[in-house]
């Protein structure tokens, strides 16, 4: 979402762009940009508590939607002028740098191949690459690559995937559509694997925006080298999609079998932006951490100290969930 999209735009439209990362940083900070995300979570704090209202959360007739947890990850318009990108970037970074913020990252949105992302682009990453040390606690995941030949001129395929990860340090890529066509291919997809830059695969959207499924689609690729890749819907109101399709078509489209669709729903907790600590030692092999090593085995917690890991880790304690619901489907289907 864009919390303070409104109020950072403006002070990013007044302050301007002038080709010095410190200089602008400095007069958007003159000009009350640190306001704009109090705003921010003022507006999240104040939607949350709407939707509470409408769900009836906290009653007796509570909707099952209220057990949901929900984090956000703050826009960026990568569209508008650049005092705008940098000072939505600041903003964003700022809310997910938040630990009270609920927000846990930043993305640029908008279309990849609009004339001001695809000139900016280059300078976009350095922004981010400035911005990024300041803000230490901030995620960011990029939308890169959800390009195809024909929707830009071919030297628009070769760079995006590739700064976003070299240059932005991405910790997680959004489509990654064009990656063949990217400089040096089989390098990146080597370095990617080795850091570990989780791609979130959309299948729908991919079909319907760009026309890339089947074989032309890159996630056996991914695959074959090692990328980490999770199953995502991308816009659900767009795509009219949702994320039990996204596996049909994972296992039909693509032919991924059981185990392929349990590492990629694996995953997407493993790299999500959750607090805390996996319950991973090994991510790659599902290798349980010490603490939790006999409990995992049997699925069964048993043992004080993993009690103890997944009260004082979030993450883990999803991804134990998920383990144990998936003993349940297993065990129904065997």
């Amino acid at each position: 979402g864009t919390p303070t999209g409104v109020a950072s735009s403006q002070i990013g439209e007044k302050v301007g762009w002038d080709g010095n990362f410190e200089q602008t940083l400095s007069k958007l900070k003159a000009n009350g940009i640190d306001n704009a995300a109090a705003i921010g979570i003022k507006n999240l704090n104040d939607m949350e508590a709407e939707k509470n209202q409408l769900l009836k959360c906290g009653t007796a007739q509570a909707d099952a939607g209220c057990s949901v947890t929900i984090r956000y990850v703050a826009q960026v318009s990568r569209n508008n002028s650049l005092g705008q990108v940098f000072a939505q970037m600041v903003t964003g970074l700022a809310l997910a740098n938040n630990p009270q913020s609920r927000v846990v990252a930043t993305n640029l949105v908008q279309g990849e191949d609009g004339l001001n992302s695809m000139q900016n682009f280059s300078l976009h990453m350095q922004m981010l690459k400035f911005l990024r040390p300041l803000y230490p606690r901030a995620k960011v995941t990029l939308h890169a690559g959800e390009l195809a030949p024909g929707l830009v001129p071919p030297d628009g395929l070769t760079f995006h995937i590739r700064e976003s990860v070299m240059v932005a340090r991405a910790e997680r890529i959004g489509h990654g559509v064009d990656i063949m066509h990217e400089t040096e291919p089989f390098e990146l997809l080597k370095e990617m694997a080795r850091r570990n830059v989780m791609v979130e695969i959309c299948l729908s959207s991919n079909d319907l925006i760009l026309g890339i499924s089947g074989p032309r689609h890159p996630l056996a690729t991914y695959l074959e080298y090692g990328v980490p890749v999770a199953l995502a819907t991308d816009d659900e109101g767009v795509s009219r999609s949702e994320i039990s399709m996204e596996f049909l078509k994972a296992a039909e489209a693509q032919g991924l079998g059981y185990l392929q669709l349990k590492t990629m729903a694996r995953n997407s907790l493993q790299y999500a932006f959750v607090a805390g600590q996996s319950l991973w030692s090994d991510g790659r092999k599902f290798v349980a951490v010490a603490q939790c090593a006999r409990d995992i085995e049997e699925t069964k917690l048993t043992s004080n100290t993993c009690r103890q890991f997944l009260t004082g880790n979030e993450k883990a304690r999803l991804q134990w969930q998920l383990e144990q619901d998936f003993k349940a489907f297993e065990r129904e289907w065997q």
